[in-house]
């Protein structure tokens, strides 16, 4: 395993356990504001994540793709990420 990809990870490792924390608040009945405060938490690490899995797939993916001077590889490559661009902004 690389290390970035070790990063990724271990920062998916806490955000497994801020969600299990959020789920005992709820259980607890914990105030909807702090709740609402860790699951906004939540959401911005899972956003950092995405953010450096793709830019991982740019510098790896997309770059072997243009590096091969596969036109097909090339526009695939590009698809996705403009795809996922897209739902992004949904």
């Amino acid at each position: 395993m690389g290390k970035q990809t070790e990063a990724i990870v271990n920062r998916l490792k806490r955000i497994e356990g801020q969600v299990r924390g959020v789920a005992q608040m709820v259980a607890d009945d914990r105030y909807c504001i702090d709740v609402l405060h860790q699951v906004q938490a939540i959401k911005s690490a899972l956003a950092r994540v995405e953010s450096e899995i793709l830019k991982d797939h740019a510098a790896c993916c997309v770059s072997e793709a243009i590096a091969s001077g596969d036109a097909e590889a090339q526009r695939a490559k590009f698809g996705e990420l403009i795809d996922l661009i897209e739902k992004v902004k949904r």
